[in-house]
């Protein structure tokens, strides 16, 4: 039998591919297309959950075009800030699409933070105004911190404004990020700020099934897009109300969540990102709509993803072969 081996990328390894934002945008952007014409697989993700609010997914999903199969197991415990380790943490395993055997294990944090952003930006292109030159982030962790340079990418960013319940995240963000995205960054007391007025609007704390949010009516300003990486935690049912559309990534996957006691208050979505991306479903139409984007986080987003680093780390000679 012909010896098997797979190969083995860190955190550090998987940094080192050098695979920029740009990419992942582009490529997830395709991979959206695919999910619109029902060319991918991918079931809604099962869970189990140790402690309150906490969570270890399980992620499958298989791309044909990208030749892209695997799984990523994902955990986000939002206690660990208070222990200093982070909030998410995570391992994706890609197999072989014609034989099933494994090719690598790879970090998951990383892949999991930049695809993150990457989503965000997709529902901004095709859902905020072209002309969106303000932001404003809500939670200046790793999400946040990703989202940011993900929008960089696709506006021409003059404006941003960040808040954290931890004042120190909040200044070493703005500091940090804004020689990044060549923007100097405000920091904001009181979250109102970060959003009031603002064209694109993120936030990023943790998720939670019973929330205490604080978004009110009238904060997000007419013809503005926010993207809601933690689901509803940050905002009362009535803000969400008031968008004009309400939009996901995966409608199939948020009625899941639903199930499981999530989006209590939240309406329903009219499309999902596949939908929009393929124009099955109409996305901005004027420039007065509020729009809102509640991306669940898809394991579509994880393949698409690892296959440019599996390929790109082959390449340039990048990680460890482990036997099988």
């Amino acid at each position: 039998m012909t010896d098997i081996s797979l190969l083995y990328l860190s955190k550090k390894d998987v940094e080192e591919v050098g695979l920029s934002m740009t990419e992942i945008i582009d490529v997830l952007d395709l991979m959206f297309k695919e999910k619109g014409e029902g060319r991918v697989e991918m079931p809604p993700k099962p869970g189990i959950h140790t402690r309150k609010d906490a969570f270890i997914h399980a992620m499958p999903a298989y791309i044909p075009s990208l030749k892209s199969a695997g799984m990523k197991w994902i955990s986000g415990y939002p206690e660990n800030q208070q222990k200093k380790l982070p909030y998410i943490n995570g391992l994706l395993i890609l197999n072989d699409p014609d034989t099933g055997i494994p090719t690598t294990i790879m970090d998951g944090t990383w892949i999991t933070a930049q695809r993150t952003g990457a989503a965000t930006a997709i529902a901004a292109k095709y859902l905020a105004r072209k002309d969106s030159s303000s932001a404003g982030i809500i939670a200046c962790g790793i999400q946040g911190r990703s989202n940011l340079e993900a929008l960089a990418c696709i506006f021409d960013l003059t404006t941003v404004k960040v808040f954290d319940i931890f004042p120190e995240v909040a200044e070493k963000f703005a500091r940090e990020m804004g020689v990044i995205v060549g923007v100097d960054i405000e920091v904001v007391s009181d979250p109102k700020d970060a959003v009031l007025g603002l064209d694109l609007v993120v936030t990023s704390g943790p998720i939670l099934k019973n929330p205490d949010p604080v978004i009110d009516v009238d904060w997000l300003a007419e013809g503005a897009f926010a993207s809601l990486v933690d689901f509803d935690s940050y905002w009362k049912a009535d803000a969400l109300r008031q968008a004009d559309k309400l939009a996901t990534d995966d409608i199939r996957q948020m009625g899941y969540y639903r199930e499981a006691g999530y989006f209590k208050n939240t309406p329903e979505a009219y499309a999902d990102l596949g939908d929009i991306v393929t124009k099955r479903k109409v996305g901005r139409e004027t420039e007065q709509e509020r729009i809102i984007s509640i991306n669940l986080g898809l394991a579509l987003d994880d393949m698409a993803t690892a296959i440019l680093i599996y390929n790109k780390a082959l390449e340039k000679n990048i990680g460890t072969q482990l036997p099988l």
